[in-house]
């Protein structure tokens, strides 16, 4: 019996990091984020409860997610595997940090009141704001 164990898991890496995902890579990735590694058909299935989406469609984006570099593939299996290749928060911190940097010149503050504008944070979110804040201040000795 031959096995061939060079494709086990395929990863492409760009140069640096990857790029910044699509909407619809985002709607994969947090599928991947919230269920681990797993199938094409897992991932469809998860999707298709959301809004209409072809298996097809989502196969053809998890392949090209692999050559971007946001996913992995297991190989190893009949069915392929795919994770997400960077965490959940790395990726969000580096979205965050892309549209401060074109949309608000940088400006945190800016950031957060305008994202407090449209969308008011309930009481929850903002008492976890107010512990964040606080810890903040304590950390810059203010």
């Amino acid at each position: 019996m031959f096995v061939d164990t060079t494709k086990a898991v395929v990863h492409h890496p760009g140069h640096g990091s990857p790029p910044r995902p699509t909407d619809a890579e985002l709607s994969i990735l947090r599928v991947l984020w919230k269920i681990g590694p797993t199938t094409v058909r897992a991932v469809h299935e998860v999707l298709q409860a959301e809004r209409p989406v072809n298996y097809t469609t989502v196969l053809k984006l998890l392949q090209i997610m692999t050559d971007k570099g946001l996913v992995t593939r297991d190989e190893t299996a009949r069915s392929h595997v795919y994770a997400a290749a960077q965490p959940e928060a790395e990726t969000q911190g580096s979205l965050v940090r892309d549209l401060l940097d074109k949309a608000f010149a940088g400006s945190t503050s800016r950031l957060v009141m305008r994202a407090l504008e449209e969308r008011p944070a309930s009481a929850d979110e903002l008492s976890q704001l107010r512990s964040l804040l606080e810890r903040l201040e304590r950390r810059n000795g203010s």
